[in-house]
């Protein structure tokens, strides 16, 4: 096996809260079964995952993408150079790559649940940037709440790079939780460069979330497959099948998996009884209009400084700056 770079390091936490089977069986446990999305995520499930966001539908990869590339000169000037870049979710890093290039960080520090996604994306980040100390911690980012200081150049600014609009996942009162943790991590004045999805029609949400090759499905299912294997489950994956819809009230896709029988399964040694037609919870992307998503930024004590949208407004790109003195500011590089 090839050496890891000398500018690579690779920790393990050990912050991931509440185990795989424990959540398992809260989530079986309620009215309306659920299962964590951050669960999604082993190598398989990460895997398909990237292969979503190269699919005709799954517009938002592409979307936001296109207007980093396009802005980011601007963005560049936005934030500060010679920064420690963090990067929860951190996956395959093809975005932040741009950014590193852009903004010239210090020091990179990558974040994942799935220890395979982590390991491919910060190594090629070491690799491209050799000169960059690039540090990847194996946790359950919404469980971490101090990064390894020790490890980190001291008194460089923190900028968090969250993409994609993983944001979304979470429910508001959990985003501004999220928000609260990220503060500790990026201190008073720190940066947040944050990508959110807006509301559009709905026919192009559930789109998104049920392509036509069944990319998303596989996907969806993979996490009873995922459950087979590591619990010991005997989840049969054909007497289910995969849904996407939005709600238009709450303004979120929820992914579901539908029982397609009355069937009983054995989780974690406890016994389920399952209904035709009934769903179990596995994941919400919520969408923003832009002023919403400030408004909560302000609300979780950030100060909007800039946005950055493409011509149809379908996504946007945020700079959110912790408890900053001054007056948000305008939008940047919108149409």
């Amino acid at each position: 096996m090839e050496a890891d770079p000398a500018n690579l390091a690779l920790v393990a936490s050990g912050s991931f809260g509440t185990s795989l089977r424990d959540d398992v069986l809260a989530g079986f446990a309620q009215p309306q079964r659920t299962l964590p999305a951050k669960w999604f995520y082993d190598q398989r499930g990460s895997e398909l995952f990237e292969a979503i966001c190269a699919t005709p539908e799954y517009y938002v990869t592409r979307t936001e993408l296109a207007i980093l590339q396009r802005c980011l000169d601007e963005v560049a000037r936005a934030l500060p150079t010679g920064a420690v870049l963090i990067e929860p979710g951190s996956g395959a890093g093809t975005k932040t790559r741009l950014l590193v290039e852009a903004c010239q960080p210090c020091a990179y520090v990558a974040i994942d649940i799935s220890r395979s996604m982590l390991s491919i994306g910060a190594r090629e980040t070491a690799v491209r940037f050799p000169s960059l100390q690039v540090l990847a911690i194996h946790a359950d980012y919404t469980r971490l709440d101090v990064l390894p200081d020790e490890r980190l150049p001291v008194g460089a600014p923190r900028v968090l790079y969250f993409p994609g609009s993983t944001v979304g996942n979470f429910t508001p009162e959990e985003t501004r939780a999220f928000l609260g943790r990220v503060a500790r991590w990026i201190g008073p004045g720190g940066s947040v460069l944050i990508g959110v999805d807006t509301r559009k029609d709905p026919a192009v949400l559930e789109a998104a979330y049920d392509d036509r090759q069944g990319v998303t499905a596989a996907f969806n299912l993979n996490l009873l497959a995922r459950l087979n294997a590591e619990l010991g489950c005997a989840f049969d994956l054909s007497r289910f099948r995969h849904r996407a819809r939005y709600d238009a009230v709450l303004g979120r896709v929820e992914m579901h998996l539908e029982s397609l029988a009355d069937q009983q399964v054995e989780v974690a040694g406890v016994v389920h009884a399952l209904r035709d037609g009934e769903t179990i919870h596995t994941e919400n992307s919520y969408k923003y209009e832009p002023a919403a998503f400030r408004s909560l930024a302000a609300d979780s004590g950030y100060t909007c400084r800039a946005t950055w949208t493409d011509d149809a407004q379908a996504f946007a790109i945020y700079h959110l700056v912790a408890d900053a003195a001054d007056g948000g500011g305008q939008p940047a590089c919108a149409p």
